[in-house]
């Protein structure tokens, strides 16, 4: 089972400098990231931005993952 830690040092890894905060039970997540890496992409780019870093663990692993992208402060 995945753990919330492994999540946001795999967010952390592929999006480099980036404020991750994510909490969950094992199985339904809950992430908040900051990154400069969302400007000028839409929602939908920014979440698969975040979906790519944790590559097949989606599928396997992770059974639900909710997002807020934002730009940092």
């Amino acid at each position: 089972m995945i753990t919330a830690e492994e999540i946001k040092g795999l967010i952390e890894a592929g999006l480099p400098g980036a404020r991750v905060q994510v909490r969950g039970d094992g199985h339904h997540f809950e992430a908040t990231i900051h990154s400069s890496a969302f400007a000028g992409k839409t929602p939908i780019q920014q979440h698969q931005l975040v979906y790519a870093t944790l590559g097949d663990r989606m599928r396997e692993q992770i059974h639900a993952l909710s997002l807020k992208t934002l730009l940092p402060e």
